[in-house]
């Protein structure tokens, strides 16, 4: 039987617009968790940018996800897909896709309860901090609500997370953080990456 990998510590999202290029390297940094985000492309795109994210990523063996669309993490052959609020009840995508990793946006205990009831393997909470990778997030939690959250799902703390705040967050009780900005944004995405990784005790 082949061993369940760990669950990843740190997630990078991953949009049409990024350096596909780069995948490979981020792997090797340490980025163990992907998430495909890419809401503006057409469900054959999407398909085709998450059959090369998992190219460039698995064999180096990152883990790859899909934001929203379970359909597409099926016909991908990706690890799992996160849901959002307005997305497919995680229980009738754990009914569909029983071997999937499902993860579940929460911004309180109660929902994290809840989505584990239906389900799901983790979830996504926040945003902690603020963000402007993403318009029209609520208000951010804090690290608080992170502490308040934790020991019910792995917990995968989003939302304006930084090299010098994953630590925070993870010493909080947070098993991952997920960033987006703090990659791709730097001019060494690579460098940035492994700082992530360094802060987050690997």
């Amino acid at each position: 039987m082949t061993p369940v990998p760990p669950f990843p510590r740190l997630f990078c999202l991953v949009s049409e617009r990024d350096d596909l290029t780069l995948l490979p390297a981020l792997a090797d940094a340490g980025v163990d968790g992907f998430q495909v985000r890419a809401k503006s492309v057409t469900t054959r795109a999407l398909v085709a940018l998450t059959r090369s994210v998992l190219t460039a990523v698995r064999p180096h063996g990152a883990r790859v996800l899909v934001d929203d669309r379970l359909d597409v993490a099926l016909a991908a052959g990706a690890d799992g897909v996160h849901l959002g609020a307005d997305d497919l009840p995680v229980a009738d995508a754990r009914r569909l896709a029983a071997g999937l990793m499902i993860g579940a946006t929460c911004r309180t205990r109660a929902e994290v309860e809840a989505a584990a009831a239906a389900g799901a393997d983790y979830a996504g909470f926040g945003p902690v901090f603020a963000s402007a990778s993403k318009a029209d997030l609520p208000a951010p939690l804090g690290v608080a609500a992170v502490a308040e959250a934790v020991g019910v799902l792995p917990l995968v703390a989003i939302g304006g997370l930084s090299a010098a705040t994953a630590g925070e967050v993870r010493a909080a009780g947070a098993d991952a953080v997920a960033v987006i900005g703090a990659i791709w944004r730097d001019p060494d995405p690579v460098g940035a990456a492994k700082e992530l990784v360094t802060r987050l005790g690997g």
